[in-house]
């Protein structure tokens, strides 16, 4: 979406103002005859050179937003496609809780009321099977009567959604001065990742200073993996025994020994004198280097956290993939199509994941734009929904990749393997000498993948048993 100005119209809406932009997004004022709620028109940045973060993200906050309702979260008005992608939104009228960060360290009572409205609002994403993962001062806005709102879920996690921030990266994803000690370690499923976040921004305001700092890299991340941060008490003598006390509990590095629940965190900060102390209130500095030894070892020997449903639906039901050439003939992606339906229809409950690979040069640096000016990423994105669209599957249960690599067998097979896929259906082109002497994609695949592999020939008559057989399957 490009060229944007007051005045114009996109489906209905007006562009009315530009607000300051967002990392990932800008924001306009817009208004639709007929609504009386003030809204905000999100447009994700889809520039040459973006981050595909931006992408996947847009994708994943449409569909959670969506889902959500309550006091706290902006409402949902409507989504565009990757054609026109944006996301129309309640405009919250409040204060961003990042304003505040310059007049910190804040007194110990305007902190615990600040976490309150904070952990309520998490409790109530969290009934509603949502992860926030990204909980940070710029994604929380006071109203004026108290209450908060947390915006920005495009690095969220939805239980009973798939989810696409897994599925696409391999590193940890977030705001490195908030991200919990098993998102770095790439778990995503557990909302005490959001009471860690809240402990950080707890000990923000309370002291002016973050306890892990400003971390960039992934390994100054995982310092936090087995070093616990300084006690508040340190920067701020003036902090509470009681205070100091939720913050780390907050920021245990186990989660299991921080808060249960958010409702339970609210309740401590709306009860301070109730409040158990333990030694983590009158604690003056870090752990000794035995302890931080010990829970180096233990990180370092133990397996990897690997991303696991929530709910157990989604575990229980196979993950169906779809490697689709669309440079191939019309032909060929309809016999792919005809063998995924008498493969879903086996399984009703199938996810499925249709997958594109935008082959790459090893060496030379391939444009990052068309000679139309369009995002290729995007634009496989687009056709691949495109062919998707006569499926018989939910939408909620089907998703869509566009990976960049100069080896599309290798991009399939560690997708299926990365995401417990448990079968590959393909298609095969016609046979040559070349591809017979270099070896085809689908026989690499074939050989290489963790699951069960169906290979579609363009000669496959409906009703017809595909065969194994030599395909370039995702690459054009």
């Amino acid at each position: 979406m490009r060229s944007l100005s007051a005045g114009q119209v996109i489906d209905g809406f007006k562009l009315e103002q530009q607000l300051d932009p967002g990392g990932m997004a800008d924001f306009w004022r817009v208004s639709r005859e007929g609504d009386t709620l003030p809204l905000i028109m999100k447009i994700p940045l889809l520039r040459r050179g973006e981050d595909p973060l931006t992408i996947v993200g847009f994708e994943q906050e449409q569909m959670i937003l969506a889902r959500l309702s309550g006091p706290h979260v902006p409402r949902f008005v409507a989504s565009g496609d990757f054609e026109r992608p944006y996301i129309v939104m309640e405009h919250v009228a409040g204060r961003p809780l990042k304003t505040l960060l310059a007049e910190t360290p804040l007194p110990a009572t305007q902190v615990a009321s600040i976490g309150a409205a904070i952990a309520e609002a998490l409790y109530s994403i969290h009934r509603q099977h949502v992860t926030h993962l990204d909980l940070k001062p710029s994604n929380i806005i006071l109203r004026d009567d108290g209450s908060a709102v947390l915006i920005d879920f495009g690095l969220s996690r939805h239980d009973q959604l798939p989810d696409l921030i897994a599925e696409e990266f391999d590193e940890p994803v977030g705001t490195g001065a908030y991200v919990a000690p098993e998102q770095v370690r790439r778990f995503r499923g557990d909302p005490r990742s959001d009471i860690f976040s809240l402990g950080v921004t707890m000990y923000f305001l309370a002291t002016g200073e973050r306890p892990y700092g400003e971390p960039e890299r992934e390994a100054e991340w995982r310092r936090r993996l087995w070093r616990d941060p300084f006690p508040p008490t340190r920067w701020n003598p003036l902090v509470p025994p009681w205070l100091q006390e939720i913050i780390l509990r907050c920021l245990e590095i186990d989660r299991d020994a921080r808060y249960a629940s958010a409702a339970q965190l609210r309740f401590d900060l709306q009860h301070p004198d109730g409040v158990a102390l333990t030694e983590r209130a009158a604690r003056r500095d870090r752990d000794g280097p035995l302890t931080v030894l010990s829970r180096w070892l233990k990180v370092r020997n133990a397996p990897p956290l690997r991303m696991r449903s929530i709910a157990g639906v989604i575990d229980r039901s196979p993950i169906v993939m779809a490697a689709v050439d669309l440079g191939a003939a019309d032909d060929l992606g309809d016999a792919i199509a005809a063998a995924l339906r008498r493969v879903l229809a086996t399984v009703p409950d199938a996810r499925l994941a249709c997958v594109n690979v935008l082959k790459t040069s090893r060496i030379a640096l391939d444009p990052l734009e068309d000679a139309h000016g369009r995002n290729p990423h995007l634009q496989r994105l687009v056709e691949l929904k495109h062919w998707a669209r006569p499926l018989p599957v939910d939408g909620d249960r089907i998703t869509y990749h566009v990976f960049e690599s100069p080896d599309p067998a290798a991009a399939i097979v560690e997708y299926a393997r990365n995401n417990n896929v448990d079968h590959i259906v393909m298609g095969a082109r016609g046979s040559s000498s070349l591809r017979r002497y270099l070896g085809s994609v689908s026989a690499q695949v074939v050989a290489q993948a963790p699951c069960t592999v169906t290979v579609v020939r363009r000669s496959v008559a409906a009703g017809d048993t595909p065969a194994e057989g030599e395909a370039q399957p995702a690459a054009q």
